[in-house]
């Protein structure tokens, strides 16, 4: 069955809209017999006449009416495709998907705030999880970008490193090895530990560190994010490993104290992450550049040890 075209239905809509085939010939530049050779064309298809002539005057028929109907109908969606796909097009208009683990959601946010300030038009959905659940909206394309510690080989992505990630021990401001210098490993290894859930790229690097110095790590309780952490460590129910980017309220107000542990701080590093085949919009390629750029997240900023 023969399908009516685009530009079928926008030449009928100019003649429905003048009544008018040498009018219309001139809106669409076409001759008057090119404009009634692609009516007729329509009516072949439909089987029904789409105009009937009393006297000088041309009118539509009941189907020509329908046709109007459907044309104005797809010429206006044909339009509103245009006008979405220019937003696209646009850095300021545009929508940016992300995801961040739940250790860099600090980092995270502050840099979507100072991009939102250059460009406030762009909408943004950001969806915090573990370092698995990232992994897995990466390698299906359901986001565009991520922020996340370094990726495994083998998935077709593209990490590149922006910034430090140390990752310090916790404890609360009156346990008895605050204060002191160079704390043993194997003092460190009597100690309980609140540990993140399986899957955490924080939990994964702290049990790597503590294999490869044949240390095994005793952990009193397993906890689902970083806020549940730094709670029961001031509780007093045992020390934690985060990241020092995690800690600046804590610290500043002395709800917690960092350790001074010999081998620490364990030095990590934050990475935009995308699928390396991925066509990145304007608004994500955009956003890209400005993490790693010095404006956006400080490129290389160095670790400097809190003051406890």
């Amino acid at each position: 069955m023969r399908r009516l075209t685009l530009r079928q239905f926008r030449v009928f809509d100019a003649v429905a809209r003048h009544l008018s085939f040498s009018r219309a010939a001139e809106e669409l530049h076409l001759s008057q017999p090119a404009v009634s050779m692609q009516v007729r064309g329509i009516e072949a298809i439909l089987g029904m006449r789409l105009t009937e002539q009393l006297g000088k005057k041309i009118f539509l028929t009941e189907a020509g009416r329908e046709v109007l109907h459907a044309s104005q109908a797809i010429t206006a969606r044909l339009d509103d495709l245009q006008a979405n796909l220019a937003q696209l097009q646009s850095i300021d208009s545009g929508q940016l998907n992300l995801a961040a683990t739940s250790t860099v959601n600090v980092v995270a946010t502050d840099i979507l705030a100072r991009f939102r300030g250059r460009h406030p038009g762009v909408s943004v959905h950001l969806d915090v999880s573990n370092r698995a659940a990232v992994l897995d909206q990466l390698v299906g394309n359901r986001i565009d970008l991520a922020i996340m510690g370094q990726v495994p080989d083998g998935l077709g992505l593209d990490a590149i490193r922006f910034m430090d990630n140390p990752l310090v021990v916790i404890a609360p401001p009156d346990h008895p090895l605050v204060g002191q210098k160079n704390i043993s490993m194997a003092s460190l290894a009597t100690e309980s530990f609140l540990v993140r859930e399986a899957g955490s790229g924080t939990r994964g690097a702290m049990e790597r560190f503590f294999a490869a110095r044949g240390l095994e790590i005793r952990s009193s309780m397993e906890m689902s994010s970083n806020e549940a952490i730094k709670q029961a460590v001031q509780a007093g129910l045992g020390l934690g490993i985060l990241s020092l980017q995690t800690l600046e309220m804590e610290l500043a107000l002395k709800r917690l104290a960092v350790l001074e542990v010999e081998g620490f701080p364990i030095m990590r590093h934050w990475y935009v992450v995308h699928r390396a085949n991925k066509r990145l919009s304007p608004v994500a390629q955009a956003f890209k550049e400005f993490v790693l750029a010095p404006a956006g997240a400080g490129t290389g900023k160095p670790f400097a040890r809190p003051t406890s």
